[in-house]
This record gives structure tokens, C-alpha cells and sequence, in this order.
């Protein structure tokens, strides 16, 4: 894949279509050469984010959508997923995994954790609507080029 290509998709605030974000950020790194492995933490950071913008920045709202943006450069691959919401004003944190196990805790809510963990950079930014925004990063490893 050609260094400094961009691919967009816009997507309906409708459950489902995250997996449509998923799967073009899949063929892109799998275009760039990355580990299969690699492909599956994206394609989840990917969906995890673009659930939280359909639910909680676009509120499940028909009449917006969501847009992703996938950037690629030599060596990583930049994917923005934008909404309408004011965007995320607390710092992610840990969840307590043991307490949501056993039911002590509602169970959701590890999405941005997650997404943390399985890409090598993850910023929420705040803005006006149609400009809030999830940027994730994932770099190729040098051994598989």
C-alpha cells in the first residue's frame, strides 16, 4: 500500500455497521503486511470505538453518522473515529475485572480500556459536534516487513 494513503467510510448510527469500520481497517493493515494477530486487536479497537461513538457520542441518533478515517505511513496505520458528541471528558481507567465477574459491577464499560490495550496509541479529543474523536495507532513491526 502506497505511504500516505487515506481511506474514509461514513457510517450509519446504527448498531452493526461498526463491522463494516472493522472489516476495511482489516484490509488495509492486512495491505500494509501486518501479523494476523495484529489485524484481530485492530479490527476489535476498531469496533469497540465505533460503538461507543454510535451509542454514546451519536446516541443511537438515524439522522447523524459516524465517519472513520484510516491514514496510513511507512510503519503505522492511524485510524480517527469521529462523531457528534461533546467526546469523552474522564480519563480511562482500569475497570475491575474480578468485581465485574462476579456481577458486582455492570458489566460494560471496559470498551475504552480495551481499546488502550490492544493498539499502541489511543487519544480521545473533545469537540464540537462532527468533530469529537477517537484516534487509535498501530505500528508494523519491524520483523514483518
Amino acid at each position: 500500500m502506497r505511504k500516505g494513503s487515506s481511506v474514509q467510510v461514513r457510517l450509519p448510527s446504527e448498531l452493526g455497521f461498526e463491522k463494516v469500520a472493522m472489516s476495511t481497517a482489516a484490509s488495509v493493515a492486512g495491505l500494509m503486511g501486518f501479523s494476523q494477530d495484529r489485524i484481530e486487536d485492530l479490527k476489535t479497537a476498531v469496533g469497540e470505538a465505533c460503538i461507543n461513538a454510535i451509542e454514546h457520542g451519536n446516541q443511537l441518533n438515524s439522522g447523524l453518522s459516524v465517519g472513520v478515517v484510516l491514514s496510513t505511513s511507512d510503519d503505522e496505520l492511524e485510524v480517527k473515529v469521529i462523531d457528534d458528541g461533546a467526546g469523552v471528558r474522564a480519563t480511562p481507567h482500569a475497570p475491575n475485572i474480578d468485581r465485574k465477574m462476579h456481577g458486582e459491577e455492570d458489566p460494560r464499560g471496559m470498551g475504552m480500556f480495551l481499546i488502550q490495550n490492544l493498539v499502541d496509541e489511543a487519544e480521545w479529543h473533545q469537540g464540537p459536534p462532527g468533530k469529537s474523536f477517537v484516534r487509535l495507532v498501530i505500528r508494523l513491526d519491524k520483523e514483518n516487513q
